[in-house]
């Protein structure tokens, strides 16, 4: 890169001078080069200059990101943040260029930004105070024209068709609450990825252009018709994502829309967008008719509108239609040289009759229940006799058996039911092995069924190969990648699915999660309450929010959490661990013995944690055991779980994560090691 220093230019609202100044003296007391600007009158032909030649010959542009730049709404760190923004897109996918800090409690989610800084993993330097590991990493940025991944990870993309966690019987199967992955999250991460189109990787182009796709409104006059309509919406949903440079809210968080009486600015306002796409859809016999209009949510104006009426045999040639015709008027040059993907949602023969199935599948699947479940089993059965080479209804037959013997069989039931999603994702993946739902459904089930960590590894990073911008592969390889002990990555990649899931609160709990096991506890609160903002009556938020209060030492804090919690098993394990760090040793005892009393079946992990609490490391290990042979998926989150690590280097927590089949925490230690130098 000719003409190019090796300093580091540091961009920051004139409020934050102090904080950055700590910044800048950090760097420049281990040798590193810094451009950072004192001056208080801020103008002139020849400052300006001066200030726009840095930013275009620095090596790395840190924007100090702060609540005093959110107030701002102009200033010149503005320009500055363009200049570097508009010069990141002449430099190559894997050349690190950005480096956002964040100096306060600013979430992730601030949209006083540029889109391009809420792609990328933020730093977390509360008032400026900067530890040496991020001045190596500077260094090391600096050193390495090539940086590794993990410091010049990128993130852009967009959410592909979430569905809700299944709502598991919990009274007869308690299933793990926070650390426990594969009962309540990697299952559920099986119906994220209900459609794919993604081929091979397409180069990102920034745009100010964002949509959101509301659901469309079901006009048919009867209610059955309403998965036709939400198929529809979501189908929509994936083609603008095909667009470089469009950036498209998920289903989950646009979807939350549905019948509000919200005006069009508010909505865009929460999701971070500049266009809604809204309307209705009517079917009738053998005819449809698509009514589809954009609004500008800056000001509420339409932006383009139009009716479609044609016959169903034509449904598929009128989703391509709205979508270019959406497209054309969001941005012209969206159009020129962008060629639609093959559509793998479709049935490769073309009959509507299997895709009608799918789309009811998809419908029941996401009503939760165990009969619904079933009902889904019948139509993605259904899809693929019509036409067994549609690979997109093998993969939600796979998603939907495991879904009900994860949720609501035991033993042989269970193993059979996995046995039939294990046949229907094979078969799925020899008809579409560049789909990456189908590698998605296949990584959890190894993790689910099989306890292969590595192989559902694999399985997670050969579907974001495949999908790179997708927020629930991003989210799904978390997941995998901290059972692994990889939790910063974990937390990165969930920082980057929700920029395109703003209002998923199961993600912003699983990144307090994360951050909790990091002991970065004032971003893990901040996360949880996002989460809790967003889902007041969801309890496991409440007993996160109760473990963080426990990490800080705070009984009666802790305490107050925990009887905010609904009575039932939840409240039963949140309270056995808050009265572990206070001072009524009975009430410790009798919260314990309840907890064993009550759910020893199916709470074994949690009991160990508890007694982890206790300090009593004997009976924490035998409660892994017993754990470990319930198959219990708290055992996932082993290696950020703050109050098992406690024995990080006891032989016995060695000895039983090789049991298990997970790295050792010394091994994850020196893994971590390798990766910072």
């Amino acid at each position: 890169m000719p003409g190019v220093s090796n300093a580091v230019f540091v961009s920051y609202a004139s409020q934050d001078a102090e904080v950055a100044q700590r910044i800048c003296e950090a760097l420049r007391g281990a040798g590193i080069e810094v451009w950072f600007d004192k001056s208080e009158l801020r103008g002139g032909d020849a400052w300006d200059q001066s200030i726009r030649r840095q930013i275009k010959n620095c090596a790395l542009f840190i924007p100090v990101i702060s609540r005093n730049t959110y107030a701002r709404a102009e200033g010149y760190f503005r320009l500055e943040w363009k200049l570097a923004v508009d010069r990141s897109h002449l430099i190559m996918a894997n050349k690190a260029f950005l480096l956002p800090v964040v100096v306060d409690d600013t979430g992730d989610d601030d949209e006083h930004v540029p889109d391009k800084f809420r792609e990328l993993q933020w730093t977390r330097l509360p008032a400026g105070e900067t530890p040496p590991t991020f001045v190596q990493r500077v260094q090391h940025l600096l050193s390495d024209e090539m940086a590794p991944v993990q410091d010049r990870t990128r993130f852009s993309g967009r959410v592909v068709s979430p569905v809700p966690a299944l709502a598991l019987d919990r009274r007869r199967r308690p299933q793990k609450l926070w650390y426990g992955g594969i009962a309540a999250t990697l299952v559920l991460t099986l119906g994220y990825l209900w459609i794919a189109r993604f081929n091979g990787a397409k180069p990102i182009v920034q745009s100010a252009a964002s949509i959101a796709v509301l659901p469309l409104a079901n006009e048919s006059g009867e209610p059955s018709q309403q998965y036709f309509s939400d198929g529809i919406s979501e189908d929509l949903i994936t083609a603008l994502g095909q667009f470089p440079g469009l950036k498209v809210i998920g289903r989950s968080s646009s979807f939350q829309f549905r019948d509000s009486k919200e005006d069009s600015r508010s909505i865009g306002a929460k999701l971070g967008v500049t266009h809604l796409l809204e309307g209705s859809v009517r079917k009738a016999g053998d005819m449809i008719r698509v009514s589809a209009e954009l609004i500008d949510t800056a000001d509420g104006t339409l932006q383009w509108s139009e009716r479609y009426d044609r016959p169903y045999e034509n449904l598929f040639a009128l989703q391509d239609q709205i979508t270019r015709a959406v497209a054309q008027a969001l941005h012209g040059k969206l159009l020129p040289g962008v060629h639609t993907a093959e559509q793998d949602d479709r049935p490769p023969n073309g009959n509507l009759d299997a895709y009608n199935a799918v789309l009811q599948g998809r419908f029941f699947h996401d009503r939760e229940t165990e009969a619904d479940l079933r009902k889904a089993i019948e139509y993605f059965t259904r899809a693929t006799e019509i036409d067994p080479s549609y690979a997109l209804a093998w993969c939600g037959l796979a998603q939907s058996w495991a879904s009900l013997g994860e949720g609501f069989l035991e033993g042989e039931a269970a193993q059979e039911a996995y046995g039939m999603a294990r046949t229907a994702i094979a078969r799925a993946l020899s008809l579409a092995p560049n789909m990456a739902a189908v590698h998605v459904a296949r990584g959890s089930l190894l993790q689910v069924t099989e306890y292969n960590w590595r192989g559902a590894q694999a399985e997670f990073q050969r579907a974001i190969e495949l999908a790179p911008n997708d927020g629930s592969v991003k989210f799904a390889l978390g997941l995998q990648l901290a059972a692994l002990g990889e939790v910063e990555q974990a937390v990165g990649l969930t920082r980057a699915a929700l920029t395109t899931e703003p209002l998923r609160a199961l993600w912003y709990n699983w990144l307090a999660i994360y951050l909790s096991g990091l002991s970065r506890l004032d971003e893990a609160e901040h996360a949880v309450r996002r989460a809790i903002e967003l889902q007041p009556h969801a309890a496991s938020y409440q007993t996160q929010l109760a473990i963080i209060e426990i990490q800080r030492g705070h009984a009666q804090e802790a305490l107050a959490v925990a009887h905010q919690v609904p009575p039932g098993w939840l409240q039963d394990i949140t309270l056995a661990l808050t009265q572990q760090i206070g001072s009524d040793q009975s009430a410790a005892d009798a919260a314990l013995n309840t907890l064993i009393d009550k759910d020893a079946d199916g709470a074994a992990y949690e009991i160990a944690q508890v007694y982890a609490l206790r300090n009593d490391a004997k009976s924490t290990f035998a409660w892994l055991d017993r754990a470990w042979r319930q198959r219990e998926g708290g055992v996932t989150g082993l290696l950020y779980d703050p109050f098992i690590l406690r024995y990080k280097d006891d032989p016995r927590m060695a000895a039983f994560c090789k049991k298990v089949g997970l790295p050792t925490p010394a091994e994850v230690g020196a893994q971590n090691k390798s990766k910072s130098t």
